[in-house]
């Protein structure tokens, strides 16, 4: 017999040593704001820097200037030029440079990278006034140009590096770990710990070290974008920013995560393989709407699927797909269960994209990582005590003499409603008649009308497995609705049309034999109660 593998509440509940949330990968877009419109770009080289023509060439001169001048802070500082090539990964030819940066203990300019690459930049057309004097209009477009990544170690940030282009209007990226800054941040707190490969394994004082990641938010990292702008070459000055002209950031990719560590690292794998199980099958949909809190319409572009991505290691990535971000679940470094939810749009989840609503960002990012667990958890624990059972799967009269239908259990118009309401265990805002109509009518495979569902509802509210949302036609699952529906559809799926079919060639050897055991003594039985067999 395999040995028992631990479900979602037992390793929460008993097995779980450490348990931190904290910002992961932080990507971030910079750009100067005043200078994204035509208008704008006119009024910079005419107003700001007193060019009495705008034209192109002063981009070309700005840059020029630009170049000279990381070449010569490379040069003065003695600091390694690297080209990078083609489909290079920047970060391994980096690695060994930040890594003798970070040895020296100061904080510093490990390498400066050279690429070229596809920027929105903004460029011109030459044409002609009414009177035949010479004008530029000024549209952006993806150019090849010139980018330097300044390459870093920051005392409170550990590894990172500010990326800029060389070409007007100088947009550039930022990149920076939530975990390097927390451990740095523990340290100088003097809480003890040790490492994952991205995280925290074990810590003497959990409760501090989450305070020390909540306050990671965009005040901390402004400071820091600011320290380094403050120190690098830039195309632009101090009389620029002093005229407004100078960076903002902007979130491009931010990875929230929540990493859970096992006390007992040989269950890790087995369990991660159940949960991935259970999380598939349930009502067997193709395409999961994840719980992102967004309102889902058949109109909402996107894509809302899961997939399962089986790593060179021998490791299982789970996906579940959201417009234009995803939830990612996997096991780390054979230990711990990291759940991330990475946001490539913030719009996705409802915030602005400017630096300052991070904190709303990770508000419901970690939001997104709870409610997975919870559905999780409640899908792995879904044995019901009698009573809930029995209340359900019987008829009964309330206080008021009210009768209550019953969800008999095996009833294939209750087993492909319970069915239909696992599709919809992941739908943030609920779902609607029509919808489940849909879902039912297909799993059911035959005609299905509204009267019906109007009555399965009737039925599915008075058993209190459902409840309206306030001021709409949208309902919710209840705990019990969630519980019931999973332990119908476990049942049914996992137990009885395995069983009803094991006497098929297909079926486990293992169950044919004991299917074929049961069979002889239940023969056996018959013949000595002389009971001949039914013609």
């Amino acid at each position: 017999m395999n040995a028992k593998v631990l479900t979602v509440s037992e390793l929460l509940d008993g097995h779980a040593a450490l348990d931190i949330q904290c910002l992961d990968r932080i990507y971030l877009n910079t750009y100067v704001p005043i200078l994204q419109t035509s208008s704008q770009v006119v009024a910079f080289l005419n107003g700001h820097l007193g060019f009495p023509f705008a034209s192109p060439a002063l981009f070309n001169k700005i840059g020029q200037r630009f170049r000279k001048a990381v070449a010569d802070y490379a040069k003065n500082n003695s600091i390694p030029w690297i080209v990078f090539g083609k489909g290079a990964d920047k970060l391994a030819v980096m690695a060994e440079h930040i890594q003798r940066q970070a040895a020296t203990g100061c904080s510093g300019i490990a390498a400066i990278g050279v690429a070229q690459e596809f920027q929105r930049v903004w460029t011109a057309s030459e044409g002609q006034t009414s009177t035949g004097t010479p004008r530029w209009s000024f549209f952006k477009a993806d150019r090849r140009v010139t980018c330097y990544y300044f390459y870093l170690w920051d005392d409170d940030f550990g590894p990172g590096f500010i990326k800029v282009c060389a070409y007007f209007p100088y947009p550039g990226k930022v990149w920076i770990n939530g975990h390097e800054w927390a451990k740095r941040q523990a340290t100088k707190a003097g809480i003890g710990f040790t490492a994952l490969s991205n995280g925290f394994a074990t810590c003497d004082d959990p409760d501090r070290l989450q305070e020390v990641c909540d306050r990671l938010g965009p005040g901390t990292i402004q400071v820091f974008l600011e320290r380094w702008l403050t120190r690098l070459p830039l195309p632009l000055d101090q009389a620029d920013r002093d005229a407004g002209y100078w960076w903002e950031a902007s979130m491009r990719q931010v990875k929230v995560s929540r990493t859970i560590v096992f006390d007992a690292p040989r269950h890790a794998r087995g369990f991660f393989e159940a949960l991935i199980v259970d999380n598939l099958d349930l009502g067997r949909p193709h395409n999961v709407e994840i719980i992102f809190g967004r309102k889902v319409r058949r109109d909402t572009p996107g894509t809302f699927r899961t997939a399962i991505d089986r790593r060179d290691n021998g490791g299982v990535l789970l996906n579940v797909f959201y417009k234009h971000s995803r939830i990612k679940q996997y096991l780390k470094d054979g230990r711990a269960m990291r759940i991330e939810t990475v946001v490539n749009t913030p719009r996705d989840l409802g915030c602005h994209a400017r630096l300052p609503h991070l904190d709303d960002l990770q508000t419901k990012a970690r939001a997104c990582n709870r409610r997975i667990l919870e559905a999780e958890r409640v899908g792995q624990g879904c044995v019901l005590a009698a009573p809930a059972f029995e209340r359900t799967a019987h008829p009964s009269i309330d206080t008021t003499g009210g009768r209550t239908p019953a969800l008999r259990f095996g009833d294939p118009r209750v087993m492909a409603l319970t069915g239909a309401l696992c599709h919809t265990l992941l739908a943030a805002t609920g779902f609607t008649n029509k919808h489940l109509r849909v879902l039912t009518a297909g799993l059911l495979g035959s005609d299905y009308r509204p009267n019906q569902m109007t009555y399965d509802l009737r039925r599915l509210r008075l058993n209190g497995l459902i409840r309206r949302l306030p001021g709409s036609n949208r309902y919710t699952l209840t705990p019990d609705g969630i519980r019931i529906a999973i332990f119908y559809t476990k049942v049914y799926n996992r137990l009885l049309i395995p069983l009803t079919s094991a006497d098929q060639a297909q079926a486990p050897p293992e169950l044919r034999a004991a299917l074929a055991t049961i069979t002889r003594h239940v023969d056996d039985y018959a013949s000595h109660a002389r009971l001949p067999r039914a013609a």
